[in-house]
């Protein structure tokens, strides 16, 4: 009888980060900076209907990157949590911190049971009525969750981003230099020229309705860069 291949747990671990830390690592880049009025979610993505943010509910947005089928199922998964907790309880009881501990939760399990853990990173961002009331969070491929404050980066080239963001970001913005500076710094580091058309970005703005997230025309961002 042949002996069963044994793996140390530790070996274990290490493979599958390094394996989907090189799959988000191929993903196109999303920044979220905080700016007057809200914040701005951004990034490379000549997709018009394939999106990599979206609205989770009213004062909560969402930006995944890596493979696009494993987070969307957590941004379905995350509308659905939130509309039945809206529901069952108040619309004021659907935070992002709370989505964010359900992520972590799903994403930790998938890694440490499953045989492939999933390649994406996610953030999850909400606004209130004051700056000071905004929450971000970023949730790893292994259910890692992190605090982010007045800006992040998820995708390749990440550290390279958050450190041109940290030299470049002076108190927050206006939307206009928000998008001036996500953009400028995407290009600067990854070294490519975007076209307008190329770009998704949105905002959850504190002066909308009930409804805070909108998404940027093409038209908006051409202007707002020029």
């Amino acid at each position: 009888m042949s002996m069963p291949f044994y793996v140390p747990p530790e070996q274990l671990t290490k493979d599958r980060a390094d394996f989907a830390r090189k799959g988000i690592a191929r993903g196109r880049p999303i920044i979220l900076i905080e700016y007057a009025d809200g914040v701005l979610l951004m990034g490379e993505n000549p997709s018009g209907s394939l999106h990599k943010t979206s609205e989770i509910y009213d004062r909560v947005a969402f930006a995944g990157v890596g493979r696009f089928n494993e987070f969307e199922m957590l941004r379905v998964a995350g509308i659905r949590y939130a509309d039945l907790k809206g529901y069952s309880y108040e619309r004021d009881d659907v935070t992002a911190k709370g989505l964010a501990n359900a992520y972590a939760q799903t994403l930790g399990q998938i890694f440490t049971h499953e045989n492939k853990p999933y390649e994406i990173e996610v953030m999850i961002a909400e606004i209130g009525d004051e700056p000071t009331d905004t929450k971000i969070y970023r949730i790893q491929f292994d259910g890692t969750l992190q605090d982010v404050r007045r800006f992040g980066a998820m995708g390749g080239m990440e550290e390279e981003l958050a450190e041109q963001l940290a030299a470049a970001a002076d108190g927050l913005p206006d939307l206009r230099g928000a998008v001036r500076l996500a953009a400028d710094t995407i290009e600067r580091v990854t070294e490519t020229d975007i076209a307008a058309e190329d770009w998704e970005a949105a905002v959850l703005d504190r002066t909308l309705g009930r409804r805070k997230f909108r998404r940027l025309a093409d038209s908006e961002i051409a202007e707002y860069r020029s």
